[in-house]
């Protein structure tokens, strides 16, 4: 009985990749994931971006779905016009400079003030997706700094 079993499972992680069919990149969110980061350079671990609104000037904004795998995150960065953050899947993280570190989950909203450094990701253990809008366009532009170090994101 228990070679039927370990035969079944096998045949099942052949045909959909392995573990990460099992649920290490599965997230139910309502936007597509999109292609890898192309701001990867200013990202630790594996990142997704899906622009649903680019840059112009009858919006004044910049809209995207960014995609995290369990344990990436953002380096400290801060945006001259603000930034807001809609929560959609997965548990995240995210900080202010000087200030304690917070726990994000589906449905939370995060108003980012103009100039305030901050970081923002995924837990350890969890895919994460939000929506990042970019109010303020055209003057409106992002300034990365230092990678968040291990200690900062434990």
């Amino acid at each position: 009985m228990n070679k039927k079993i370990l035969a079944v499972l096998g045949t099942f992680l052949l045909l959909t990749g392995g573990l990460s069919a099992m649920g290490a990149d599965i997230l139910e969110q309502p936007f597509a994931k999109g292609e890898i980061n192309p701001y990867s350079k200013f990202f630790t671990g594996t990142t997704h971006l899906y622009r649903l609104v680019e840059k112009d000037d009858t919006f004044n904004s910049s809209i995207a779905n960014v995609t995290f795998y369990a344990g990436a995150r953002t380096n400290w960065h801060k945006h001259s016009g603000g930034q807001i953050l809609l929560v959609t899947a997965g548990q995240g993280r995210y900080q202010e400079r000087g200030k304690d570190m917070q726990t994000l989950k589906k449905g939370d909203v995060v108003k980012i003030p103009p100039n305030v450094e901050h970081w923002h990701g995924a837990a350890p253990d969890s895919m994460f997706a939000h929506i990042s809008i970019e109010p303020n366009i055209p003057n409106n532009e992002t300034t990365w700094l230092d990678p968040v170090t291990d200690k900062e994101y434990k």
